[in-house]
């Protein structure tokens, strides 16, 4: 006979709950004290989950004997949000807030603020000097990514080209259909870097440590690295494009952005999977960092797919027979980190009037949602679909051909605020995982069949009558009412949980004492994946 399963509830409170939020980060970022937008509440719609995505509601768990129901799920409606449409015939610039967030101690400049002209200008042999390796990992959405180590250690550097010129291609690479990456003016940039200051203390997304302009001829390790780079990615997919001029082109007036990381580790496509606390830990660590940059600074990453995530061991995992405690989440030893946020979408002061978020325009090229070269293109398709229909239905690439489109509520804008694209980028590391899994198929089995209803509401394919998760948040708070994350992980009341669990989940006094006090708020039922079908004024 199987266990009965905890009543599940989800979406807003009837009342505000005392805790701002369920994932504080350690340290905390420091509260604005800016005027809040006044709300206007209305009988009918208070118990939706329009405000789910500024606000990660209160969680219950009833008894463990209670007689299970079916949870209905609100799904990602959009909610009403003042954002500027863009003109339809040309593309719109990213906005930056008016009010910004403190920098990051080891950062002295303000991202915002800070230009080209005020950066140092290095060449490529101050980047890789004799006796440094300098290898080449991976392209990100309009970079390059590097990994150079020295005798001081090892850093990731992420390599922009900015508007300057190149030499022309040669017939060869004419013939072979090299497409070249377009540069990119200084306002893409900085917004990029911008939401990445934003991010800084909230665990489980990339350090960033320097930035600098790197100018002239390629130094000769560059132009190996490259070479090397893409003979190893033809030999694993003949048919894929180069979208990055080779080092041989570079010109001496030819420039480059240059931002300095921490080095996160191994990305996920270059990870062995080998267990399922691996991929427990994973999808986990993934989903509890988006729904905590949500909650904060209403984040969305839009371009989240394997080569985006890094794995770090930072620890031993610990087996079956050593555990104390039933949940899934925190025995893998893993670390893992989101990078490239060149397609992201975040507003730090959301709650204030006026302010504008930052969001990269991605219909200024609508080659991204067209192209079919590899399988997250589909996931860029579904975003935009949704953008158009607010419901699951994957438009074909010929729908994607006209910028601005009308949908139902009017023109697409990417500055809207819409957290389900989170949980479309989490059903594609699901589902990449599961796929390039290389452990024991029974592990892999079993793993399936008890993430089988998670599954169901992550599935971006599912019928019309299965109801969505809304966001990360949303995701997060099933994993702990099925007991996979346990709740004094989340408060961390007790000292024998892993650092890197702890660098994620830490405690909110209020919220403790909110639910010692035995909170028992109802919560309303949630929706199929439907958005509002009325125009937006």
């Amino acid at each position: 006979m199987s266990k009965a399963t905890s009543l599940r509830k989800y979406g807003k409170q009837s009342r505000k709950p005392k805790a701002d939020r369920l994932f504080a980060e350690l340290p905390q970022t420091p509260v604005r004290s800016q005027p809040k937008k006044a709300i206007k509440h209305n009988a009918q719609d208070d118990g939706t989950i329009e405000d789910l995505v500024s606000k990660v509601s209160i969680i219950r768990i009833d008894d463990e004997n209670t007689a299970p129901e079916i949870p209905l799920r609100r799904s990602p409606r959009r909610k009403e949000q003042n954002v500027p449409i863009p003109p339809r015939n040309e593309a719109s610039k990213l906005l930056t807030p008016r009010i910004l967030s403190p920098c990051k101690p080891n950062i002295p400049v303000d991202m915002a603020t800070e230009r080209e002209g005020e950066l140092q200008v290095l060449s490529w042999s101050d980047i890789c000097p004799t006796g440094d390796k300098i290898v080449k990992i991976a392209e990100a959405s309009y970079a390059e990514v590097y990994r150079v180590t020295n005798d001081r250690g090892t850093s990731i550097i992420k390599v922009i080209r900015m508007e300057s010129p190149i030499k022309a291609q040669t017939k060869a690479q004419q013939k072979s259909g090299l497409v070249d990456e377009d540069p990119h003016s200084e306002s893409d940039l900085m917004g990029e870097l911008k939401i990445s200051e934003w991010l800084a203390d909230i665990p489980g997304f990339v350090v960033y440590k320097e930035r600098y302009i790197v100018q002239g001829k390629a130094c000769r390790e560059l132009l190996e690295t490259h070479q090397a780079f893409h003979k190893k990615l033809k030999r694993q997919d003949p048919d894929r494009l180069q979208f990055y001029p080779s080092p041989s082109r570079y010109l001496d007036d030819t420039r480059f952005l240059v931002v300095e990381l921490g080095d996160a580790g191994t990305a996920l496509e270059d990870f062995d999977l080998q267990s399922v606390d691996q991929l427990w830990d994973i999808f986990f660590h993934v989903a509890i960092a988006l729904a905590r940059a949500e909650t904060h600074i209403e984040f969305e990453h839009r371009d989240l797919h394997e080569g985006n995530l890094c794995i770090r061991k930072t620890g031993q995992a610990i087996p079956m027979e050593d555990r104390d405690r039933s949940s899934r989440f925190g025995f893998s030893g893993l670390e893992v980190t989101i990078l490239d946020y060149g397609l992201s979408r975040a507003h730090a002061d959301h709650e204030v009037e006026g302010s504008q978020p930052i969001a990269y325009d991605l219909e200024r090229d609508l080659s991204i949602f067209t192209s079919e070269h590899a399988p997250q293109c589909e996931v860029y398709r579904r975003m935009r679909s949704f953008m158009l229909r607010g419901d699951r239905v994957c438009l074909p690439p010929e729908s994607h051909r006209n910028a601005y489109e009308e949908g139902i509520d009017g023109p697409i804008t990417w500055s809207q605020h819409e957290p389900y694209t989170n949980v479309l980028w989490l059903a594609y590391i699901y589902e990449w995982m599961v796929n390039h899994f290389k452990g024991l198929k029974k592990d892999l089995n079993a793993f399936k069949r008890l993430t089988k209803e998670l599954w169901m509401y992550l599935d971006p394919d599912a019928d019309d009558s299965v109801p969505s998760f809304s966001s990360a948040s949303d995701v997060v708070r099933f994993a702990l009412e099925s007991g996979w994350i346990e709740e004094d992980q989340l408060m961390e009341v007790r000292e024998d949980i892993e650092r890197s669990i702890l660098s994620i989940l830490t405690t909110n006094d209020d919220l403790e004492k909110e639910l010692d006090e035995g909170c028992t708020t109802e919560t309303p039922h949630r929706r199929l994946p439907r958005r509002h079908q009325g125009k937006a004024v």
